[in-house]
């Protein structure tokens, strides 16, 4: 992010003493947060930092020490070993880091996006309304995507952000939620939906070289209607053109209790020798991504680069391996926000975009009652490594 960021200029007083939870699927992350926290208010030098309000400011860790034990029976108990009393508590967690097991008796269970709600509703519970203020960064929301009622059904991530409200949580921030009218179930609270566009412009240019970034040799590709903001986006700060999928069902069948996809039907201008950044929210077995992916190249498209905040990849990576070999698919971009395997890190069309500094900074910056504004519309910073590229100082990383 550049010297500019490098420094952000904290001078008000801390909201409260701060204070990190990365629950056990988050550690990973949560160190790497930490490390950035760590290293920032050493090297800030305020003229308060002697006075009570900046008491415990300068730390060697702000991860506090907390852990969720199970009993035999697969229950278990939210237990914070250290004092929270007054602090601006960050809690982080990776609903979908199903690498995470337990004994259920005595069977290996592993962690649902269920378990690892429930462990953070523990943790909660055991802070026992003692911190001066509660944010929760889930940067997967818990069941996202049953964000809208269709016949007679549930609705789990509007009762989510409710049951966490109401249990004394201040603030929720997450990343690319699958559609953000879900806050409309909470008004009176903070919720924050943050876009890692930078990172994968920025993950795309240290990865790929002599790229041509105008709307004659590249566009924006949006797989469904769905995610069509996500695709005007980044195709409005790059000066791109865009264009989408939408499927085309037949209403006549039902095929495993859905309408079967006819085909995916293409609208906007000829792709013919131009390179693509599809972008999505999430790869889940990734059968859709690749199914345009291919569609695209049919229509004689260049280049294919898939961005998506969170890589499920819940069929494995086979699929993406073979397009990545007939040449469908060239790099896949997923950031480090939810649990990623070590298979998937060594592949040689992946790209891992690290969130890690994004997180430190917002969590630095509220920690002190400042706005976050810069940080969730990030476009200058996107034109400025842009320019780099073109001018050739953006070294690979």
């Amino acid at each position: 992010m550049g010297n500019r960021e490098e420094k952000r200029n904290l001078e008000t007083i801390p909201v409260g003493s701060l204070g990190m939870i990365a629950l056990e699927g988050c550690k990973f992350l949560g160190e790497k947060i930490d490390r950035y926290l760590v290293k920032w208010r050493t090297e800030r030098e305020s003229e308060h930092k002697d006075s009570l309000a900046f008491s415990g400011y300068q730390r060697s860790s702000y991860l506090l020490n907390a852990k969720v034990p199970r009993f035999g029976s697969g229950e278990a108990k939210g237990v914070i070993l250290e004092s929270v009393r007054g602090t601006d508590l960050y809690l982080l967690v990776d609903v979908a880091n199903y690498s995470l097991t337990y004994s259920l008796c005595g069977h290996e269970n592993h962690m649902s996006p269920d378990d690892h709600y429930q462990d953070l509703k523990r943790i909660i519970a055991a802070v026992g309304g003692k911190a001066r203020r509660i944010t929760v960064i889930m940067p997967f929301l818990y069941e996202s995507r049953q964000h809208k009622r269709t016949a007679r059904e549930s609705l789990d991530c509007a009762l989510a952000l409710q049951e966490l409200v109401n249990m004394g949580v201040d603030n929720i921030i997450t990343f690319d939620a699958h559609d953000p009218r879900v806050q409309n179930a909470i008004p009176l609270h903070g919720f924050e939906t943050v876009q890692p566009a930078y990172q994968f412009i920025k993950g795309l240019l240290r990865h790929v070289k002599n790229l041509q970034i105008d709307s004659s040799h590249m566009m924006v590709i949006s797989p469904d209607e769905g995610g069509m903001s996500r695709a005007i986006y980044i195709a409005n700060v790059l000066g791109l053109d865009m264009g989408m999928f939408y499927k085309r069902r037949d209403y006549t069948r039902i095929v495993d209790g859905r309408n079967p996809i006819v085909a995916h039907e293409f609208l906007g201008t000829s792709v013919e020798g131009k390179d693509m950044i599809i972008i999505d929210d999430m790869i889940s077995s990734g059968e859709s991504v690749l199914e345009v992916a291919a569609e695209l190249k049919q229509r004689k498209a260049g280049k294919i680069f898939v961005f998506a905040t969170f890589g499920l990849f819940t069929s494995g990576l086979e699929k993406f391996d073979a397009a990545y070999k007939d040449g469908i698919i060239n790099k896949v971009l997923t950031t480090n926000l939810i649990y990623q395997t070590p298979a998937l890190l060594e592949r040689e069309w992946y790209v891992n975009c690290d969130m890690s500094k994004y997180i430190a900074y917002i969590i630095d910056t509220l920690n002190h009652d400042s706005s976050i504004s810069d940080l969730l519309n990030p476009n200058e910073r996107i034109q400025s490594i842009v320019a780099r590229y073109k001018t050739g100082e953006l070294v690979e990383s």
